[in-house]
Formats: C-alpha cells, sequence, structure tokens
C-alpha cells in the first residue's frame, strides 16, 4: 500500500510538474519583420531543441525599435494562452550591452523570455510576477554562437525557451534569481480627475487606423454617457495639442454615418476611437505610445 502510493505520488508530481510549468509551447514576437531569415532561424533553433515543440507567432511587424509596442502587445495576448505557454519577445535595440536577458515567470504561470529594457512593462503590472530570473549563457546559450553579439534572439532567447518549454531545463536552471522588479517605461495610467478621463493611446489597430487608450470600460462608466452622447476628445502628444473634437459615444461602427468619428469600447473593453469605414490615425495624423495622451470629457 505504502509502495503504492508513492508511485502514484510521484506520478502526480510529475503531471503537475509537467502541466503547471511546460506545455511545450513557444509563441515568438519580434520587430524582425518576415523578409529575411531570422525569424526562421530563430525556430529552426527552437525544433533543434525539441521537435516536439509547438510554434506559434504573436507577431513580427512590431516597428523597429518600438519597445512601447511589444509591451502592449504581450499584455493584449498573453493572458489568453494556457499556464505554462512560452513568449519570446524580442525588440531589443540595446542588443550586445548591458541589459539584462531574463525570463520572467508571471502569477498567471505565463514565462516571457526578453530583454530587461521596458518590454515587460504592462505585463508585469497586468498579471504581476512571481519570479524573475536572469538567463546563465554559459548554460543557456546556443552551442558554439559566444562570438556572436547581435542575434540574441536567435542564439539566447530562443534557445532557453525551446530548452525550458520542451523541459529540458526547469526554470530554476534558467539563471539567478532577481528582484521582482522590472525596467519600464513611464506612461500616464487611466485615471479620472475632477470630470475629465486620462489615459495613454496605447496603441493603433494598424489595419484600420483605430485608436486604442488604456482607458478600461469600468472607469469609462464614471463619466455617465449615454449612449449616442456627445464626448469632448483631447489628444497631446508630449503636452502639445493634436486633436480636439466632439465624438458621439455608440456601440458600433454601423451607428454613425460613413466618415464619421466615433467613440466605442473595443475587444478588450477599453474606450476607442474610429471613423467609420475610414481611417482615424491617418485622417488626424495620430500615433500610439507612452508620450500620447488623451482626456475625455462630458
Amino acid at each position: 500500500m505504502i509502495r503504492y502510493f508513492l508511485v502514484a505520488g510521484l506520478l502526480f508530481f510529475s503531471l503537475f510538474r509537467t502541466t503547471s510549468a511546460q506545455q511545450k509551447i513557444v509563441v515568438f514576437q519580434s520587430d524582425f519583420g518576415l523578409k529575411d531569415g531570422a525569424v526562421s532561424a530563430m525556430k529552426g533553433v527552437a525544433i533543434g531543441v525539441s521537435t516536439e515543440l509547438k510554434l506559434f507567432d504573436l507577431t513580427h511587424e512590431i516597428p523597429a525599435y518600438h519597445i512601447w509596442e511589444a509591451a502592449y502587445r504581450l499584455e493584449q495576448t498573453v493572458p489568453y494562452w494556457p499556464r505554462g505557454t512560452v513568449f519570446v519577445s524580442v525588440v531589443d535595440p540595446g542588443v550586445g550591452t548591458e541589459r539584462k536577458s531574463v525570463v520572467l515567470k508571471t502569477n498567471a504561470g505565463h514565462y516571457i523570455v526578453t530583454p530587461d529594457n521596458g518590454t515587460l512593462t504592462l505585463l508585469a503590472e497586468s498579471e504581476g510576477i512571481e519570479e524573475i530570473r536572469e538567463i546563465n549563457e554559459a548554460i543557456n546559450r546556443r552551442k558554439d554562437s559566444g562570438k556572436s553579439y547581435t542575434f540574441h534572439g536567435r542564439d539566447v532567447y530562443a534557445y532557453t525557451a525551446a530548452r525550458l518549454a520542451a523541459g529540458t531545463i526547469t526554470f530554476e536552471e534558467v539563471g539567478g534569481v532577481l528582484p521582482r522588479q522590472v525596467v519600464t517605461i513611464p506612461y500616464q495610467k487611466a485615471r479620472k480627475q475632477s470630470s475629465v478621463l486620462e489615459g495613454t493611446i496605447s496603441i493603433l489597430d494598424v489595419q484600420y487606423g483605430n485608436v486604442w487608450t488604456n482607458i478600461p470600460s469600468g472607469l469609462f462608466e464614471e463619466l455617465h454617457a449615454k449612449r449616442g452622447q456627445l464626448l469632448t476628445v483631447r489628444i497631446y502628444q508630449n503636452q502639445q495639442k493634436k486633436y480636439e473634437g466632439k465624438v458621439p459615444y455608440v456601440q458600433t461602427f454601423g451607428d454613425v454615418a460613413e466618415g464619421t468619428p466615433l467613440l466605442y469600447l473595443n475587444s478588450l473593453l477599453q474606450v476607442s476611437l474610429a471613423l467609420n469605414q475610414g481611417n482615424f490615425a491617418e485622417k488626424f495624423k495620430i500615433e500610439s505610445g507612452n508620450e500620447w495622451k488623451i482626456e475625455i470629457s462630458r
């Protein structure tokens, strides 16, 4: 009987370890684009670790060096993947410098392999930090790549992520523990000041030119705006006003005439702006990032 429980306990521990820490899933994000072989090289390194891995793309169309957008795309996407998924995010203008190469484990059980350069700003806030480890490149680096200083995405991040996802290494074997804090990009957090909502233009819905903010539906409800009501919207870049207008709050694009501005809640239930069958960002020359601020009032 004792032997039975010992065996059962070992099997349970093995199953728990696998399902909670490694799913054999690796998801890649970068600013590399798909015009050359960089993304394929990273995937080749991963498959070289284990042919059982399942490899997916988040996006490789982050604008070059745009760390803020990398941070946003992680926050937008990571929560929808299973616990134990390993993400590789490589937007790394400081490649080869003193910035740390890390793996962050969130409180929700996701792993992010990335340079600690601001990429983790938003996800560390939304999912929280369970633990961070600095990648020990003496162990977790592709063989014979020590003389390469400009492609850590292939030689360090893809390799380490694959080993972690495949169960070749444990999280503890990634490297030494770091303090539970990350390099952050400053930005205007969503808040209500008197009767005005303030926030950041987090990202553009690039296919359509819609403007997505970080103001959540719960905070927006504090304005007590009614459907069809005109709201005053002001947009600033580094304190310089770029747009001001009266925009109706509606539920969907078809609630206004073609070419008309509208304010709505996007698929993440955050306040957004659009032109019905038009491009709001292009028409009004609006961009996104931590330097772009929005104000909304009745």
